[in-house]
């Protein structure tokens, strides 16, 4: 057989991608050197069966690879996303066998790496080697050109160009120009009216025959994404050929600017004209159902879905129980979200952090912990999502060392991951560590993001540094109503009433509204200084002037202000007048007040509603025994302590700790445990001495035990915050500030000899206990004995 009839042979052979292989073994095992088109053939074949590998092998043994195998090899790099070797191809390819076609593919494989730039000098350097655009060269430069044209004239050079060379005819150009016009469209530096103007012209102007799918698509899609709710929809009623894709963008554009209902009804539109559901409908409506708060409707689509899907595609699957996943878990469905995602066949990264986050935003960090452990890939979105959940839930140590971890496995943390690991140095107290991140952000350039500003503001806050959290507020770039919420929050929890007033006054002024959460701060504050009159002002106006319904928070916190100022009459009058049955949180206000004032009647009947209400709440046993034991009553103390002995409920021990050169000293009540506290306790009988000369004396009140009063003084001198303010005061360098921080509410002997022995040292001790903190100076302390 001669060797043109075997190449023919060889040729009709490869028509079959099943005999390609058997083929190729053949040719290579008969000696026969085939002709360039066979081995054009091969190499085709392989890129199409994506074995790119072996294609490449078979190209790099060609002595001379014609521009078809080049452009061939090229094409399918690009297919597969591997952008730097599609250009190092291009680039060893000889100017002389170039063509059109070959740096068509290059341009196209820039624009699908999302290098509009390079693929726009690419086309540049193309004609100015004097090759010529054709059609395909315009669409894909026009594509790049959509991602990156940010003023008119980028659209309009181009709209010229494709005028005079006559190439607006066909649909491909036509489509890829109106795109670019509706892409620019978005830009902040352009009339979007303008351009959108000039997208429409286009589209009115082209024959019937080029309106095809993907120019109504682009059109609709551009309006919606552009804002233009009511020329999308007059479109769109106006085509004679339901197209899905169309109706999805419209869907979508409803469900993205809050019209559910406007959705709801487009889709039920959809299906009485017996146009196809697909996964891009199912997942926009579904979404609108979780942020309309209808979850019936969505369980319905759930149902339908299941009922009518027989044979979903993978995508289908993937998109669909995503966005179900975050559907059930935004209404608390935890185990029906679960049952959703161990369903699911496949999975992607979308659906693990999908179940992640809910079961973090459930608190369920136990579960959560679970899932982080059992993900087979995590994203940068996944140690973010755990790092602020873990934070967010008083897990601070165990938020800071995944944050660490994550950078040790070569992770570079964004601003929300920096915002996470600030805001567990809040839960920790952890000044330093606090202080080392915020150098890091300066570093990085993060300390510009609102989301870093205000966990800054919130962790200055709580390690005690009031005004180092004023100045991150004030330094901001940008501030939102979190911001200002967390300066008043930070100002009412240093007992600075006036100031949180003031700056709450001054938020008004610049035109932020209010939101429930600021009223909740501001009502602290006026709880935490004794503004009586403003706090009632405050509450009066959350309804009347911003149409704010107080919800129970609001009202306990009104209570509270009520009752520490010894109003108990008209606290009583908002308990009997509020909307709904008091709860715990109002019974707790009227508790907190009453132990304040001594009022034991009513402070009796608040404790024990709250032992109904909430009977593993260790606190609520321990006030109703002290209540008991200042009256004398020690029948009841026994009472009330035998109660919490078969209820299983135990005392939360009181602990204290301080951060001493990035370590953190732990201390409990009677401590016998830590290595030096022998010399804390020697240290403090000094004090104590020192602090009676300036007319100290023990409230032994507040041990409220049948026991000698020599007894009693010796128990107060155990209480954890003692034993940890004294620690400070020996290993802290003078005139460094002593922070101490505690689980519990500070008691009334230790706030008493804080401002003693401040006195005594000449230094400055801040205690921040559950409820907020304490500035000793000079014997005198920032809550003005409030509180």
């Amino acid at each position: 057989m001669d060797v043109r009839s075997m190449g023919n042979r060889y040729l009709a052979q490869l028509t079959h991608a099943s005999l390609a292989r058997a083929v190729h073994a053949h040719i290579l095992t008969s000696g026969f050197n085939p002709f360039p088109l066979i081995i054009n053939r091969l190499i085709d074949h392989y890129c199409k069966s994506s074995n790119i590998t072996y294609a490449r092998h078979l190209f790099d043994r060609i002595p001379k690879p014609d521009i078809v195998a080049t452009t061939t090899l090229l094409s399918a790099y690009s297919a597969a996303g591997n952008i730097k070797l599609a250009h190092q191809l291009f680039n060893v390819t000889p100017l002389i066998i170039r063509d059109t076609v070959s740096y068509n593919a290059m341009i196209t494989a820039f624009s699908h790496s999302h290098d509009g730039h390079a693929a726009l000098q690419l086309f540049i350097q193309m004609k100015r080697l004097g090759f010529v655009p054709d059609p395909f060269s315009f669409s894909s430069v026009l594509g790049a050109l959509s991602l990156i044209a940010d003023e008119e004239r980028h659209c309009q050079q181009f709209h010229c160009e494709v005028l005079k060379r006559g190439l607006l005819s066909g649909p491909s150009v036509l489509n890829a120009l109106m795109s670019c016009y509706v892409c620019c469209a978005s830009s902040p530096l352009v009339d979007s009216c303008l351009l959108m103007a000039a997208a429409r012209k286009l589209f009115d102007e082209a024959p019937r025959g080029l309106r095809d799918e993907p120019s109504w698509t682009t059109i609709i899609a551009g309006y919606v994404r552009n804002g233009d709710l009511v020329a999308a929809r007059e479109l769109l009623d106006g085509m004679t050929d339901h197209i899905a894709v169309a109706w999805n963008a419209m869907i979508s554009g409803y469900v993205h600017r809050g019209f559910y209902e406007a959705a709801f009804d487009l889709l039920r539109k959809m299906y009485s004209l017996g146009i196809q559901l697909d996964e891009y409908t199912y997942t926009s409506i579904i979404s609108a159902a979780s942020n309309a708060g209808l979850f019936y409707i969505g369980r319905q689509v759930h149902a339908y879905v299941l009922r009518t899907v027989l044979q979903p595609s993978q995508h289908f699957v993937l998109s669909v129980n995503n966005v179900l996943i975050t559907f059930y878990t935004r209404f608390d469905k935890l185990a029906e979200a679960k049952q959703v995602f161990d369903r699911m066949p496949v999975k992607d990264l979308v659906s693990w952090n999908a179940i992640l986050s809910g079961y973090v935003n459930a608190r369920c960090i136990e579960e959560a912990n679970s899932i982080f452990r059992e993900m087979p890939e995590r994203s940068l979105l996944t140690w973010t999502v755990m790092i602020s959940g873990l934070a967010q839930n008083g897990f601070g140590e165990d938020g800071l060392k995944l944050f660490n971890q994550m950078k040790l496995g070569g992770l570079e943390p964004c601003d929300y991951a920096y915002a996470g690991a600030v805001a567990s140095c809040s839960v920790l107290g952890s000044l330093d560590n606090g202080q080392q991140l915020h150098s890091q952000i300066i570093r990085l350039g993060y300390d510009s993001s609102l989301s870093v500003g205000n966990a800054l503001i919130t962790m200055y806050a709580r390690c005690g540094l009031v005004e180092a959290a004023d100045t991150v507020f004030v330094t901001m770039p940008y501030v939102d109503s979190v911001s200002w919420n967390a300066m008043i929050a930070a100002l009412a929890q240093h007992g600075h009433g006036v100031k949180a007033i003031q700056l709450y006054e001054q938020m008004l002024r610049e035109d932020i509204l209010p939101d429930r959460i600021t009223f909740l701060t501001i009502l602290s504050a006026c709880s935490h200084a004794g503004l009586v009159k403003e706090g009632r002002h405050y509450f009066d106006t959350m309804r009347a002037h911003y149409g704010i319904t107080p919800e129970e928070d609001h009202y306990s916190r009104l209570i509270d202000l009520l009752c520490r100022a010894g109003m108990f009459s008209e606290a009583k009058n908002v308990t009997e007048s509020m909307p709904f049955e008091p709860s715990a949180p109002i019974w707790e206000a009227l508790l907190s007040g009453c132990r304040i004032h001594g009022n034991t009647e009513l402070g009796i009947q608040a404790a024990e509603k709250l032992l109904k209400l909430m009977p593993q709440q260790d606190g609520t046993y321990i006030s109703l025994s002290n209540m008991y034991a200042t009256l004398g009553q020690w029948d009841e103390v026994a009472r009330v302590r035998k109660l919490m002995r078969e209820r299983g409920v135990k005392k939360e021990p009181g602990c204290s700790w301080i951060e001493v050169e990035n370590m953190v000293h732990v201390f409990l009540v009677d401590d016998a445990v830590h290595p030096e506290v022998h010399a804390v306790y020697k240290y403090l009988e000094h004090l104590v001495h020192e602090m009676r000369k300036l007319g100290y004396v023990p409230d032994t009140k507040y041990v409220l035990h049948d026991m000698e009063s020599e007894q009693k003084e010796n128990a107060l001198s155990t209480h954890s915050e003692k034993l940890a303010v004294v620690y400070g005061i020996m290993k802290i360098p003078l005139g460094a500030k002593i922070r101490v921080f505690k689980n519990l509410r500070i008691c009334g002997d230790c706030h008493s000899a804080f401002k003693f022995i401040s006195k005594v040292v000449d230094r400055e001790i801040i205690v921040r206990d559950r409820k907020r903190f304490h500035h000793f100076r000079n014997g005198e302390c920032s809550c003005g004995n409030y509180w």
